[in-house]
């Protein structure tokens, strides 16, 4: 069962791999056959883990741009966790309010990824409701 723990040591590593840009990095965090939805229902999702992979070095963001901080909320399943969290980009962009909704396998790697972020008002440029 997943627990808090394993949940908090997820997100250190992903927040480690943001860090790194490492394609090593980012593999780990996955299984090989997991889902990484940047919106909800997302008709574009990356599947598998050299697709996940694949898709974060074509869109990397380099570690002195931005901060992230995050608490874990709790379970909606044994398996599948909500972390809220915060992206603040320092070169202008926008800060986001991030959910993620994280389901774990019992070795700790994220079978499915689905993350919502929306731009706070008054942060950054004025950007369109369509975030990339």
């Amino acid at each position: 069962m997943t627990t808090a723990e394993d949940v908090n040591s997820w997100v250190q590593r992903y927040q480690n791999a943001w860090i790194t840009n490492d394609p090593d990095d980012v593999a780990d965090l996955f299984t090989e056959d997991a889902t990484y939805e940047f919106v909800p229902n997302d008709p574009e999702a990356a599947q598998g883990r050299d697709e996940i992979v694949a898709q974060w070095m074509d869109s990397q963001d380099s570690p002195e741009t931005w901060k992230f901080d995050f608490e874990f909320l709790g379970f909606v399943k044994d398996d599948t966790a909500i972390v809220r969290g915060v992206t603040e980009y320092l070169d202008g962009s926008p800060t986001y309010d991030n959910l993620w909704f994280i389901r774990l396998a019992d070795d700790g790697r994220a079978t499915h990824f689905t993350e919502w972020y929306h731009p706070r008002e008054g942060t950054g440029e004025e950007e369109d409701d369509d975030v990339d």
